[in-house]
């Protein structure tokens, strides 16, 4: 069971602190598809918050997209892979609007199961063929305050798949696919919703990742002693803004957290002066503490050590994507 921990005594509030776990959680698919949340009875008993605290944070998923509240029964995290469909257009779906997600049912199990696309082709010919079209160009999106979480998608994906892909900020999106016929967008679950409004009724399809949950690193990070300082570095602001609410929410003051990107240069030389321990997200970031580090060690005791989370994506999603794509 996912455990939420909440600092009282900080400054971030405590409905933020446990926004962002939740979210996290869903995003690393530690609550997967259609699992229903705590209640607030339970989440009050396990965080000590208020239930109209709780509540709220509920209310604000909701809002963002990631979850459905259901009278009576609770709230559940979206599965965004069977939405209703908007995207092929056929008679078909007028004299039966549950056809479309029969067969996005069906397929994505015979996927899963190991089928190529070629092997479905007699069964589901108009949806094989729509989704090859998409295919044909590949879109990572993020927003452009975060557009860097973007190129961390982009180069996974491109190394991992071998295939040409275009990272456009969510802002840009429907200008691009009102320039197209048909796309595939990729993009992280955080900002899935998003995505899919601008996508959907533009006939492109929308593909969500899920990222790695990191619990190797946040077994590391309960273990540090006291007083120790921890570094985080990522090309993506948003990804080392979520890492300092989560390891606040674990640890509270008892660790000394400091964060850059790597194009900050000053926080970058302060940190592998000060910092015991230095979590780097993604290969650029890892290469640019290894750079600052060896210019530096010459004014440096004992340099700190560099933990890199090679993988920011799951593997599943990269073989699902794979297999979506018509690349096996």
């Amino acid at each position: 069971m996912v455990q939420f921990h909440i600092q009282p005594d900080s400054d971030i509030p405590a409905s933020t602190q446990l926004y962002n776990q939740i979210l996290f959680a869903i995003a690393s698919r530690q609550f997967s598809p259609g699992h229903r949340l705590p209640s607030t009875r339970q989440l009050a008993m396990q965080t000590g918050l208020h239930r109209n605290t709780i509540s709220k944070v509920y209310r604000q998923l909701e809002e963002a997209g990631v979850v459905d509240a259901q009278a009576g029964s609770g709230i559940y995290v979206r599965d965004q892979a069977h939405d209703p469909a908007t995207s092929i257009k056929s008679p078909l779906l007028d004299q039966n609007p549950q056809a479309h997600k029969i067969i996005q049912t069906s397929l994505d199990d015979l996927l899963k199961q190991g089928c190529s696309l070629g092997q479905a082709r007699e069964l589901f010919l108009a949806e094989i063929d729509w989704r090859l079209r998409c295919s044909a160009q590949v879109l990572i999106t993020a927003p452009q305050h975060d557009i860097a979480n973007g190129e961390i998608l982009l180069r996974e994906l491109e190394r991992a798949l071998n295939i040409p892909m275009q990272l456009v900020p969510l802002e840009e999106l429907s200008r691009v696919l009102d320039q197209t016929r048909s796309s595939t967008v990729v993009t992280s679950r955080y900002f899935i919703a998003q995505a899919e409004a601008i996508a959907t009724p533009r006939s492109a399809r929308v593909i969500p990742v899920d990222i790695y949950d990191f619990e190797k690193e946040i077994k590391m990070v309960r273990s540090l002693p006291k007083g120790t300082c921890l570094g985080i570095v990522s090309l993506s602001s948003g990804t080392v803004g979520v890492a300092e609410v989560i390891i606040h929410s674990l640890r509270g003051d008892d660790l000394l957290v400091m964060t850059a990107q790597v194009n900050d240069k000053y926080k970058m030389n302060a940190m592998v002066r000060s910092a015991q321990t230095i979590f780097s997200f993604d290969d650029v970031s890892s290469a640019a503490v290894k750079a600052t580090i060896s210019a530096a060690r010459e004014d440096i005791i004992r340099p700190p050590q560099l933990v890199y989370c090679e993988n920011f994506i799951v593997s599943k999603s990269v073989s699902l994507l794979k297999r979506e794509l018509g690349l096996e």
